[in-house]
């Protein structure tokens, strides 16, 4: 499902800023993209995250900033000695480059650093920045995920209301099948041996008997109702479900001996490729 998050969470010295965004995707698949300083807490967040989310693509950005309040900085002259001798050596090299940037130099990982802000604060800051994003993010997937259950429910009624009205028909259909087998035997001008006959009406029947798929459709259309309303991950079982629902339509499809019967289960495909599609973002 999707859904987007973002939560700051700011002490005296230090700023986390965490936004989180899902998309729909058969699997899970977290991206994080983390600043150095929080590295070390890459592996525990997505595990974290895994165990509130089992389904969608998930983009985890992480933005660190030195609050207002945050200790002076300090400067590390010996890195900063290293890196203008190593670009002294690069000019010698290329006496055509430009001259380097200082502002760059500065900008350098390890030149610039806090005297007082240490690791374990912006771990902190940013395992509580997570939790907020996370929750955020799980909140606004259910408000979807809500949405989406009416939709699919509303086709379960649908699916329900065109096997009701089938079911109604069937009485009539089956005789009326069994009376165009015996109008073809008549027309044949030959009295047909009642034995034989009784075996055709018989074979008939039973290759255009769908009480079997019906039930099936039954007992799907509840087990997705069931489902979805458990308020657990289902997704996978849904898509197992609607691959059990095509193939009872199918079949009824191909058992078809009446006009009403194509219609029907050509309203039943319908339905299932509308829940299908709905189903993709379901956690």
């Amino acid at each position: 499902m999707t859904g987007f998050s973002r939560a700051i969470v700011t002490t005296d010295c230090v700023s986390v800023t965490i936004e989180m965004r899902s998309v729909n995707n058969r699997y899970l698949d977290v991206l994080v993209r983390c600043p150095e300083v929080l590295r070390s807490q890459e592996s525990h967040w997505r595990q974290k995250i895994a165990k509130q989310i089992t389904r969608g693509k998930v983009d985890v950005s992480i933005r660190t900033d030195l609050s207002e309040q945050s200790a002076s900085l300090s400067l590390d002259q010996g890195r900063l000695k290293e890196l203008q001798t190593v670009l002294g050596q690069l000019s010698e090299r290329f006496p055509d480059a430009p001259p380097p940037d200082q502002l760059a130099l500065l900008m350098a990982p390890g030149v610039i650093s806090s005297e007082t802000t240490h690791e374990s604060e912006w771990i902190e800051a940013g395992a509580a920045a997570l939790e907020r994003a996370l929750s955020g993010l799980v909140a606004s997937r259910e408000e979807e995920g809500g949405k989406l259950q009416n939709l699919i429910l509303s086709r379960c009624e649908a699916f329900k209301h065109y096997l009701a009205d089938f079911r109604a028909a069937l009485p009539d259909l089956q005789q009326a099948n069994r009376q165009r087998l015996l109008d073809r035997i008549q027309k044949l001008s030959v009295e047909p041996d009642a034995k034989r006959l009784e075996e055709e009406l018989v074979y008939n029947a039973q290759k255009t008997d769908v009480d079997e798929e019906l039930d099936r459709l039954d007992a799907h259309l509840v087990a997705i109702e069931v489902a979805i309303e458990s308020n657990q991950p289902c997704g996978r079982r849904l898509d197992f479900l609607m691959q059990e629902l095509n193939r009872e339509a199918n079949t009824l499809a191909s058992k078809s001996a009446s006009l009403l019967t194509t219609q029907t289960a050509v309203e039943f495909k319908v339905l299932i490729e509308q829940m299908r599609e709905q189903i993709q973002n379901i956690e």
